[in-house]
């Protein structure tokens, strides 16, 4: 992200990090982590901030934080940035920290670059503390060392950051004011998802995409969703096994269950109201997914409420279970057999039946069998979850109290410490819990695929209110049975499905700062029983105040991100099935938690229609979407992706399902460099890329090839046509000269002198020796008889007329009468005198003399 050019301002008097500090006081004093730095030598930093040229913050992003203090900033009259030199205890950073309405911002001192790890959305945070360290006097110092002002800052992504403020200011004040307004909003639309608007990020009504799914799920390819067609209520389709209904268009049904749901064809309007009163929260069950072939479904509900001695029965919901079980396809009349998958464990369902709730009894279900997976609830996961945050803080890279995992306990390292206490930490990662609830919820989700792609069997899945567990288990058998919700646009319309339209309650389960007002922030500490670190203890006494709100923390639970975590563990299982990449689902959870945009917010369907989501705030989809628009060469595709070699369920056995950690994303705060297994991702991504272009300039060099090839063929074609005319010529010429050979022997033979010129003219001279040598009576000279021609010609010396004489006597061609027929008569013109010729033709057709030889 783009930094903005500040003026130079003098420099901070920071000689050594708080790292350094602390080893130098250890060695010098034996005083503990904190007593290094002398804040008190640090220099205020009075310097106004530019808000205009701060190009990092995104669209109707503004700052909130104030410094009022008179004493303390002479520039009280600008509203800026807060915090100045402060300290990220993390990296030992120093910088400048700033509160907006929708972040907190961390940026370096000298760069003013955003430090990642220190720059975190107001909505990801889970709570915020300020800590105050009392340090402990060396001995013989007369001077009192004053405490360490932090402000400890704990997030829903895993994430654990401490800032370190200057004693004696009002700087934490100010940052920790400015967070308790921005979380605790007087109204939501002070919230930034609010202030920002749709944007460029507007897209449909989450509605329309629903029955678009659901049109998809029956088979019914011809129609498409719109909001005229939900208006009117032109959507109640259906197939040979089941209809679209929209008796809950007006959420009189079951407010958490979305406007339109999928039933039997059989069962009527009338059957599902009688139904819907038999279920926790009238959540009856409804259709989630249906086999295209088989016409196996898997369905959900919440709990039936059967009471304490568990005899409560409902004939509605009896028969509407019944339904579900369709007639197996060629299975002459048998129906199909029905699993009643309970997630909860079998005690806590008996325990619920206290409270009017409970199981089903498999008695009074025709052709059922009952099943506990014996997955714990949001209160276990939300601890476990904790857990495991504190142990990756403790034993991380950049622990929040500054000190690495290699220095702790004693001085032990991974190279050659103590390895029982090796084995002690990371055993306490198996006491966090995580990773057994993650392998639960697969391994339940696979069951469920299992039972319908392999037994054509229906499942009906319920938890206790049927939105989280039952949520888990239901979209993630989802994601094995059909091979369209693994590509991105089916991962959108899996979650809005099962998640949001089914009513998984967001507002609660991720605290997102809506109708309640705010965030939770109780605890003092992450939660859980791991080693405190020299922060929390053994330095001198230390207090925390934390910020507490009025919402409930026990609804907090990271479900969600628990089942994106499953879904990591399945891409990482079969790298080809899936399109999107585990880039892809950081950035999608990262969306989520930010509350950036407004698809997550709310509790339902119904309170997301209420306060007009859709229209006022941006989609995270759509923004998602337009991050891919350069093509499949963004991170957010998978560069394994093979659609063929999983074109139907993925059913992965039981050994294979042991989960790890999520290096992206549980490791990328706590062990940055550790955290980068996405870069080979990246590295093939670009090898990806590079072949790519590598085989559009092999294809564009081929095409160029076949041109020039073409080009030679037609050129070879050329030059042989030439050369057949260039060796016709040769012949013709050939041909001609050998007749002219044999006119010029001819003719040289009468005693004439031949000479061809360039031009192709002939000139003759008759030698007068020749002429007088003669001394025939006729005056005619017989030429000697050649092989080729035979060749007789009479002439006369120029005196006189004995042209005329040699004309009237040898010429055949005069008149009767004598006179002559010249120039008609073909005459040849020797020299300047006209000669008649009388030539043997046939010696001539054999040699092939053209007429025009003796043109004139």
């Amino acid at each position: 992200m783009a930094s903005t050019t500040t003026p130079p301002w003098p420099n901070r008097a920071r000689s050594t990090s708080l790292r350094d500090s602390y080893d130098s006081a250890e060695k010098m004093e034996g005083a503990g982590s904190w007593e290094a730095l002398e804040w008190t030598k640090v220099e205020p930093d009075y310097r106004p901030s530019s808000h205009a040229n701060l190009e990092i913050l995104f669209d109707k992003e503004r700052i909130m934080a104030e410094i009022a203090s008179s004493d303390l900033n002479p520039y009280k009259s600008v509203k800026c940035v807060t915090g100045h030199g402060v300290v990220l205890v993390n990296t030992d950073e120093a910088g400048t920290l700033i509160v907006t309405n929708f972040r907190l911002l961390f940026l370096s001192e000298g760069t003013r670059n955003v430090i990642a790890l220190g720059t975190i959305p107001l909505a990801t945070i889970e709570k915020f503390n300020k800590m105050v360290v009392k340090i402990q006097s060396a001995p013989r110092q007369t001077e009192k060392p004053p405490s360490r002002r932090l402000l400890q800052i704990i997030g829903k992504d895993m994430r654990m950051i401490v800032f370190g403020f200057r004693p004696r200011t009002k700087q934490r004040r100010a940052v920790y004011d400015a967070l308790l307004k921005c979380t605790k909003p007087t109204s939501i639309w002070d919230l930034y998802v609010f202030a920002c608007g749709p944007s460029k990020f507007g897209n449909t009504n989450p509605k329309v995409r629903l029955l678009n799914e659901y049109f998809r799920l029956l088979g019914i390819k011809s129609r498409r969703a719109s909001m005229s067609m939900i208006e009117n209520g032109s959507f109640t389709l259906s197939n040979e096994l089941w209809r679209i209904s929209d008796i809950n268009s007006n959420y009189t049904l079951c407010q958490t269950y979305p406007s339109a749901l999928i039933f039997p064809r059989g069962f009527s309007d009338e059957e599902v109201l009688q139904a819907s009163s038999f279920r926790a929260r009238c959540r009856l069950p409804v259709v989630s997914w249906c086999h295209p072939k088989t016409g196996a479904v898997l369905a959900r509900s919440s709990q039936p409420l059967v009471g304490l001695m568990m005899n409560m029965r409902s004939n509605a919901d009896e028969k509407l279970v019944a339904a579900l079980c369709s007639q197996l396809t060629g299975g002459k009349g048998t129906r199909r057999k029905l699993y009643i998958a309970d997630a909860r464990p079998r005690k806590n369902a008996l325990a619920n039946g206290a409270m009017g709730g409970g199981s089903e009894s498999s008695a009074n279900y025709f052709q059922s069998e009952i099943v506990f997976f014996g997955i714990d609830n949001i209160h276990a996961m939300r601890e476990s979850f904790s857990r495991l945050r504190d142990y990756l803080d403790t034993h991380g890279a950049t622990s929040s109290d500054g000190m690495s995992s290699f220095l702790r306990h004693g001085g032990w390292t991974w190279g050659g410490g103590n390895l029982s206490s090796m084995s002690a930490s990371v055993s306490t990662l198996g006491d966090s819990g995580w990773l057994n609830h993650v392998q639960g919820v697969l391994a339940g989700s696979a069951w469920i695929a299992a039972r319908i792609a392999l037994e054509s069997a229906s499942v009906l899945a319920h938890c206790s209110d049927g939105w989280d567990r039952t949520t888990q288990l239901v979209s993630l058998a989802n994601l094995l049975l059909d091979p369209y919700y693994r590509t991105l646009a089916g991962f959108q319309a899996l979650v809005e499905k099962d998640w949001l339209a089914f009513g998984h309650p967001f507002q609660d389960r991720v605290s997102m700062p809506i109708l309640s007002g705010s965030f939770e922030l109780t605890r003092t500490t992450s939660g859980g029983n791991f080693p405190s670190s020299p922060m929390r203890q053994s330095t001198g006494s230390s207090q925390s105040q934390a910020a507490n709100t009025s919402h409930g923390q026990n609804n907090y639970s990271p479900i969600f991100l628990q089942w994106v975590d499953c879904v990591s563990q399945l891409l990482r299982m079969y790298p080809f099935a899936f399109e999107f990449s585990l880039a892809f689902l950081v950035d999608f959870l990262d969306c989520m938690l930010s509350c950036r945009f407004g698809n997550f917010l709310c509790n339902s369907e119904r309170e997301r229609q209420q306060l007009e989501i859709a229209d006022s705030c941006g989609c995270l989809w759509s923004y998602l979407e337009d991050l891919r628009a350069k093509g499949r060469s963004h991170p957010h595709y998978n560069v394994f992706y093979d659609p063929a070699k999983h074109s139907g369920a993925l059913l992965p056995p039981a050994a294979a399902l042991a989960p790890t950690l999520w290096p992206q994303f549980h490791l990328r705060w706590a062990c940055p460099s550790e955290a980068q297994s996405g870069e080979i991702d990246a590295h093939c991504r670009d090898m990806a890329l590079k072949l790519s272009e590598s085989q559009k300039a092999k294809e564009e060099a081929e095409r160029k090839a076949k041109e020039i090839s073409s080009s030679i063929e037609s050129l070879k074609a050329q030059l042989k046509n030439e050369k057949l005319r260039n060796t016709s010529a040769i012949n013709s010429a050939k041909k001609t000269s050998r007749e002219n050979e044999a006119i010029k022997r001819a003719i040289q033979s009468l005693g004439c002198k031949v000479t061809f010129t360039n031009g192709g003219d002939c000139a003759v001279d008759i030698s007068s020796d020749l002429r007088n040598s003669s001394s025939k009576s006729d005056g005619s000279l017989l030429q000697e008889d050649k092989s080729d021609m035979s060749l007789s010609i009479s002439f006369a010396d120029d005196s006189g007329n004995s042209v005329n004489q040699i004309c009237e006597s040898l010429c055949p061609l005069r008149r009767r009468d004598g006179a002559c027929r010249w120039p008609d008569a073909g005459c040849a013109q020797l020299s300047s005198q006209f000669v008649g010729l009388k030539a043997n033709y046939d010696a001539f057709d054999r040699l092939s003399i053209n007429d025009s030889y003796f043109d004139a």
